[in-house]
């Protein structure tokens, strides 16, 4: 029987470059497994709050979750512009079927108000905040489908120096805990030291990678980039622990065997595709 370190390699040998196929490809296929994502990071989290005595609609919160990323990428000129009014009408119809459900399925006992804030936050946290992977992918503006590619990979590469430091930092040096009652291994050391990585990591990926492919930041843009990107993602890194250590559970599911469930792997990814989308939009690449 394998070992779990061989699990995991065999797991991040496959998915890895069959996810940086699919980044590169894009269109609907990134918006499917976006979806399918979205739909398994939602079950997930309604697992995690029924083991802690909620009653999530669990049936209506999949089916929005994802939708999510199916329709942001259909509001998108690369897939097709749909008119925003239909996303609108869609997702207030969506609402109120939800708690009209809640309120015809739930007793006072059973929490109907839980219910349907556990539904919803599933639906915006599993499926709408990594859709915004997609207006990085298919930026009008950019030079070609690997300046899209490039620039989705710019946030997670920034990511992953960022956590390996945060590791590796603080193992080494220890010291005294970031958020002890929440994720008790964390320490601010660790924390200062991915930050500084993230700040590296992401002019070094300019450097590298974007300046290759024609997209425009500077330095010291990057620089801001990495470190917001770095203090956010860390911050998703522990409230996700905090839904884990309220249910009980050491990982959120097994969606990716060795590695854990959909929420495991992209706890930081939440937080950091939105604002990584906005930081660029600001500056004027998207």
């Amino acid at each position: 029987m394998a070992s779990n370190k061989t699990v995991r390699v065999i797991v991040a040998a496959i998915g890895i470059p069959v996810a940086a196929s699919v980044v590169y490809v894009g269109g609907w296929l990134l918006a499917a497994l976006l979806a399918l994502f979205g739909a398994v990071g939602a079950v997930e989290l309604y697992r995690m709050g029924g083991l802690g005595g909620l009653r999530p609609l669990t049936l209506l919160g999949t089916v929005g979750a994802a939708a999510c990323p199916l329709a942001t990428f259909a509001l998108l000129p690369a897939g097709g512009g749909m008119a925003a009014g239909w996303l609108v009408a869609g997702a207030a119809g969506w609402l109120m079927l939800t708690m009209s459900t809640a309120a015809f399925t739930r007793t006072a006992a059973d929490r109907p108000l839980g219910s349907v804030g556990v539904t919803l936050l599933g639906v915006v946290y599993a499926g709408a905040l990594p859709a915004f992977l997609l207006p990085l992918r298919h930026a009008p503006d950019l030079a070609s489908g690997l300046a899209g590619m490039a620039l989705v990979f710019l946030p997670l590469v920034t990511v992953w120096v960022c956590d390996s430091l945060a590791m590796e930092v603080g193992s080494r040096l220890g010291g005294p805990k970031l958020a002890p009652k929440l994720s008790p291994k964390k320490t601010w050391s660790g924390a200062i030291g991915g930050t500084i990585g993230g700040m590296i990591a992401a002019p070094v990926y300019g450097l590298a990678v974007l300046d290759r492919v024609e997209v425009v930041l500077t330095p010291w843009q990057l620089v801001v980039f990495g470190l917001l990107v770095s203090i956010v993602g860390q911050v998703g890194d522990v409230t996700e622990s905090v839904f884990k250590r309220e249910a009980g559970v050491k990982d959120s599911g097994t969606f990716f065997p060795g590695h854990g469930g959909v929420l495991d792997r992209l706890d930081s990814l939440y937080w950091v595709l939105p604002v990584a989308t906005g930081f660029l939009a600001i500056v004027g690449v998207l």
